[in-house]
């Protein structure tokens, strides 16, 4: 039976009492300019303006003899190219070891393009990534974290999980698999008691904002930061938000529309469920732990269908989605068509890609996948790259207390990891995927072999 608890106790003997320090900042990296908005498949999108900055936001943490960096960044994914050259820049200047700094995507679908998906390629609309962009993103990441490490101060840190139903369901079925936990670690000043920052991951796309909408934003996350500084944090305190495998999760059917004030109504649903769990009793502790680990997997190809069974496939999706439309009074229905005829689009290109040998490069971009563990006290918070299904994150929370999984995460993976049912079913997510579904029994097995080296 695996061992699902968690203790301070080796660390402290080995290095004597904990000394924590924390530091948070953020900087703006929404674009300068007008770009195309990613995240919907053949819309033609461009910013005409500004909601909500999108943001760079980190976390520092360091226990006197570890110390990590938690840096989050609203923007739809973020490279293995991008996480070096983030890593190899606080390395350089802060002496920060490449493998204890975590970075990931909020992944909003309102901001610009930041990985060439292989299959934009089959999407005349859809820009490649502008360099000068990316140029910018990163170098207002580094400053962030920058920023973090050097606002350092003694600090304690408390835990909670929060109840988030309401903000969404399984996109597939409503009564099907989700997580509606939102684990959320507050940071505050040991001395003032004076809030460093909040880091909390969510298990939600970010998807409330559509087609419509042509104002860079972070979408719902922003009224979770806002909420959680107006009600707890104080103005311009920092707000570390993640997204947890959310791959098969979405608010399509909790939503009452595709608005700003919709967002807020969600993005309040997550806020209140982390402040209903701070109370006057909770317990910070300044005796907390840090620990790290890491390592790389390779991942199974998916074996593509023949062209002409994905074209077939895909003409049936089509039809399915015209008959829908015209007959049916579910939006939510209707939708779930669309983008599952999205997907068969999208297989079908892959599969013809396939076919003449032309996916090496994408795989190459991907591969190997790291997996990354940062143990904070007794809480254990887990990196993977790409867009997880809900079940994988399910399965190792039925093994070990306090673990959070964060996605998106130290790379991406071109799409998701499915389940055999998203696969058996052709949903929309399978339809695009690179890997075999059975990566993900792959990514949990790799994360229990760390997480048992990490509890000896």
């Amino acid at each position: 039976m695996i061992n699902n608890t968690f203790s301070n106790k080796s660390h402290s003997k080995k290095f004597g009492k904990l000394q924590l320090k924390a530091g948070a900042s953020f900087r703006n990296i929404t674009p300068e300019e007008a770009h195309f908005l990613f995240g919907y498949p053949f819309v033609e999108r461009m910013s005409a303006g500004v909601h909500d900055p999108l943001l760079s936001s980190a976390l520092y943490l360091s226990d006197g003899k570890e110390e990590v960096l938690f840096i989050s960044n609203d923007v739809i994914y973020v490279s293995k190219d991008t996480v070096f050259r983030i890593r190899q820049a606080v390395f350089e200047k802060k002496g920060i070891p490449v493998s204890n700094i975590m970075i990931a995507a909020t992944h909003t679908h309102s901001g610009p393009v930041t990985v060439d998906c292989v299959i934009s390629e089959n999407d005349p609309i859809v820009p490649k990534v502008n360099k000068d962009y990316l140029r910018y993103m990163e170098k207002k990441t580094i400053e962030a974290a920058f920023q973090a490490i050097e606002n350092a101060v003694s600090a304690e840190i408390a835990f909670v999980t929060g109840d988030t139903t309401g903000v969404g369901t399984n996109r597939h079925n409503p009564a099907g698999a989700k997580d509606m936990e939102a684990p959320a670690m507050v940071v505050r000043n040991s001395e003032n008691k004076k809030y460093i920052a909040s880091m909390l991951v969510c298990s939600m796309h970010p998807t409330i904002l559509h087609e419509d909408s042509q104002l860079y934003s972070s979408d719902f996350p922003c009224f979770v930061r806002e909420k959680l500084q107006q009600e707890l944090l104080g103005t311009n305190c920092p707000v570390i938000y993640f997204t947890g495998t959310a791959g098969n999760q979405s608010p399509r059917h909790v939503a009452k529309s595709n608005t700003f004030e919709e967002a807020r109504r969600l993005g309040a649903i997550v806020a209140d469920a982390v402040l209903s769990e701070l109370t006057e009793n909770t317990i910070y502790s300044s005796e907390q732990a840090i620990r790290t680990l890491h390592t790389k997997a390779d991942l199974p190809k998916r074996k593509f269908p023949a062209a002409e069974w994905a074209q077939q496939h895909r003409d049936e999706a089509k039809k399915r989605f015209k008959e829908l439309k015209k007959s049916s009074e579910s939006p939510q229905e209707t939708r779930t068509a669309e983008v599952d005829w999205f997907g068969a689009e999208e297989l079908l290109f892959l599969a013809q890609k396939a076919q003449s040998c032309l996916l090496d490069e994408a795989y190459k971009s991907c591969l190997p996948v790291e997996i990354q563990i940062v143990g904070i006290g007794g809480w254990r918070f887990i990196a993977w790259p790409g867009e997880i299904f809900v079940e994988y994150g399910l399965k190792l929370k039925a093994l070990y207390k306090n673990i959070s999984l964060i996605t998106y995460a130290n790379g991406e993976l071109q799409g998701y990891i499915t389940t055999k049912e998203a696969v058996d079913k052709g949903f929309y997510e399978a339809g695009n995927s690179l890997f075999d579904y059975r990566s993900g029994e792959i990514l949990i097995k790799k994360t229990i072999d760390l997480l048992k080296q990490l509890n000896r």
